[in-house]
C-alpha cells in the first residue's frame, strides 16, 4: 500500500482514526472471548453475565466505525489503496461483531451448564486449548492489519486448519462421552455449541487475514486454497 500522505491532511487523520477504532474493537472482542471461555471452565457466572452485558459495546463500535467509513466515502471519495482500506475495514468489523456474538454464546452456554442440576462432576473435554488457538489467530490477524503484513496474515490461514481439526476431535470425544453416559447428553450438547462457537471465531479470524491480503496485494483470496494464497503473497506487488 502507498504510504504517501494526502494533500488534505484531515483525510489522513480520518483514516488513522478509523484504523485505531478497528483495533480498539478487536481488543474488546479478544477480551470478551477470553472471559467467556474462562467463565465456561471456571463456572464464574458473574464473568459470564459481564460478557453478555458488554456485547452491546461491540455492537456500538461496529455501528460507529461503519458510520465513519460511510462519511469518508461520501466526503473523500477514496480510490485505489484508500478504497481497499475502507472496504477491508467494513468487512473486518462485521467479522469482529460476529466474534462478539460467539463470545456471548459461549457465556450463555456457561450459564446453562453451571446453573443446571445435571451431572457436572465429569466434564469430558477442555476447550481452552482450541480457544487459545482461535484467540491467537485473532490477535495476529489484528497485528497483521495494523502493520499491513500480508506474509503474517497468510500464515493465519494455515492455523485455521488446526482449529478445525481440534473441533473435530472435540466432536468425536463428546459423541463418545454421550454414548457411554446418556445422563451427560444435555451438558455435552451445550459444550458442543461452545466448541462450535470457538471454531467459528477461528473462521472469522481467517477472514480478517484474507482482508489484510486483499488490502496489501489488491487480490481477493477468499475461496482460494492455502497453497494458491501462498503463491499470491510471494509475488511482488
Amino acid at each position: 500500500m502507498s504510504t504517501t500522505l494526502h494533500t488534505i491532511k484531515q483525510f489522513d487523520v480520518e483514516l488513522e482514526a478509523v484504523r485505531a477504532k478497528v483495533l480498539e474493537m478487536g481488543g474488546l472482542v479478544e477480551e470478551q472471548i477470553e472471559k467467556a471461555v474462562e467463565s465456561l471452565h471456571e463456572g464464574n457466572l458473574i464473568l459470564a453475565d459481564h460478557v453478555i452485558s458488554e456485547d452491546h459495546h461491540v455492537n456500538a463500535l461496529e455501528v460507529g466505525i461503519d458510520e465513519n467509513c460511510t462519511f469518508i466515502i461520501a466526503r473523500r471519495q477514496p480510490a485505489a489503496s484508500d478504497l481497499r482500506l475502507i472496504i477491508a475495514i467494513i468487512k473486518t468489523i462485521t467479522d469482529l461483531e460476529r466474534m462478539g456474538d460467539e463470545a456471548e454464546k459461549i457465556a450463555r452456554m456457561a450459564k446453562m451448564i453451571h446453573t443446571s442440576d445435571r451431572l457436572m462432576h465429569n466434564r469430558p473435554v477442555d476447550l481452552r486449548h482450541v480457544a487459545h488457538l482461535a484467540v491467537d489467530m485473532l490477535r495476529r490477524a489484528l497485528d497483521s492489519f495494523a502493520r499491513l503484513d500480508a506474509n503474517s496474515a497468510m500464515k493465519i490461514l494455515r492455523d485455521d486448519l488446526d482449529v478445525d481439526e481440534s473441533f473435530r476431535g472435540i466432536l468425536r470425544q463428546l459423541i463418545t462421552f454421550m454414548m457411554e453416559d446418556p445422563r451427560t447428553i444435555s451438558n455435552s450438547i451445550e459444550l458442543l455449541f461452545a466448541a462450535k462457537a470457538i471454531e467459528r471465531i477461528g473462521d472469522h479470524a481467517k477472514n480478517i487475514a484474507e482482508y489484510v491480503i486483499f488490502l496489501v496485494k489488491g487480490k481477493d483470496v477468499r475461496h482460494t486454497s492455502v497453497e494458491e494464497v501462498e503463491k499470491e503473497v510471494s509475488l511482488p506487488f
